[in-house]
């Protein structure tokens, strides 16, 4: 773990504005039921001048999404039926890139926010990496929903190091933010990348492993000057909504789950709990205090970094509790669909198989 954290002191410089290039970009936003947030989102990308279209996918809304995404401007695709064996959103983003005319792809949920020169420097990126992701600022409503969202944040940096690592990272450690990619059309089209991963919940990083396998080279990049996204309305929707999807059970194996939860426990949960029990070692000590310094990393990446950030290490335990919990009865339903689990005989047949390793 010490070794993940030290990584820190050799990441990559955060993204920076880069104006239009000349290159065609097409932003795609997968949206089911999104009236309510996809407005800033949308008006933010038509108005980029590196933006050649904006398609929104409409994945069976029912509350007036792609009425709102038309009457902005954008060009809206409304999706098939969800055919057997696919997650919705790998579905609505396939389509959106059969329908897109760029020669690079930026996908955007609609809950983001991205600030002017975003697509322009991701397309940049795009120059080194053939599939980038971009870590975003985020956005919390309350001390404690931050408290809990920053919790669970450290749980990602314990187990993977910190964003935008110098050096890539083994194909079945690598991680994404499924919130905000960018890839040639050409290269995705032609790689098929989100059938490969097409019954994955945790989507990002089942896309990422797959075509790191097949040699692409993927980028994690600080994004958060020009990214952010508000992503859950309270601290119950995060325990309840996040704390579903980051332990990765679907695309990470037996092994690697239990080193993951023994080091949020290890190194995160227990040495709170014994110094709230009065009983702490000059281990636990040493973890706490590298568990501040890692608090205080995590400034940048909320737009109001507050009391709940200070308060997080404290709720570590509830984090390490909930990654368990998510670990051992992992959860498939999502917008109001239900999706069978992932079989051996699936994992086995799947093309890029040895990115759920």
């Amino acid at each position: 773990m010490i070794a993940r954290l030290a990584r820190g002191r050799r990441r990559l410089p955060p993204l920076r504005p880069v104006g239009a290039s000349g290159v065609t970009v097409s932003v795609v936003v997968p949206a089911r039921d999104e009236a309510a947030r996809i407005g800033p989102c949308l008006r933010a990308v038509l108005a980029d001048p590196a933006v050649t279209e904006v398609i929104v996918v409409d994945d069976g809304s029912s509350d007036g999404t792609a009425e709102l995404a038309a009457a902005l401007g954008a060009k809206v695709v409304t999706a098939a039926p969800l055919p057997g064996g696919w997650v919705g959103k790998q579905w609505a983003l396939r389509q959106g890139v059969a329908a897109a005319a760029g020669d690079v792809v930026v996908t955007l949920d609609a809950d983001t926010r991205p600030a002017p020169g975003l697509v322009g420097a991701l397309t940049a990126a795009l120059e080194r990496y053939d599939l980038v992701s971009a870590a975003p600022r985020f956005v919390c409503d309350g001390v404690l929903e931050q408290a809990l969202h920053a919790s669970m944040l450290a749980t990602l940096v314990h187990r993977f190091g910190p964003v935008g690592p110098a050096r890539p990272l083994p194909p079945h450690r690598v991680v994404a933010n499924g919130q905000c990619l960018a890839f040639r059309r050409d290269r995705m089209t032609e790689a098929d990348g989100f059938a490969l991963v097409r019954d994955r919940m945790a989507d990002d990083v089942a896309l990422a492993r797959c075509l790191a396998r097949r040699g692409w080279t993927v980028g994690f990049l600080d994004a958060g000057g020009l990214l952010e996204v508000d992503m859950h309305d309270s601290a119950a929707e995060v325990w309840r909504e996040w704390g579903r999807s980051l332990p990765l059970s679907d695309v990470t194996g037996p092994g690697w789950q239990a080193a993951d939860l023994a080091v949020v426990w290890l190194a995160g949960a227990l040495p709170v709990l014994r110094l709230v029990a009065g009983r702490p070692t000059a281990l636990d000590a040493a973890l706490l205090g590298t568990r501040l310094l890692l608090t205080a990393a995590l400034r940048g990446s909320y737009r109001d970094p507050g009391a709940g950030l200070l308060l997080s290490p404290l709720l570590d335990p509830a984090s390490a509790v909930r990654l368990t919990q998510a670990t051992l009865r992992p959860v498939r339903t999502w917008r109001g669909r239900t999706y069978p689990a992932i079989t051996d005989a699936a994992r086995k047949a799947r093309p890029g198989r040895n990115a759920a390793r």
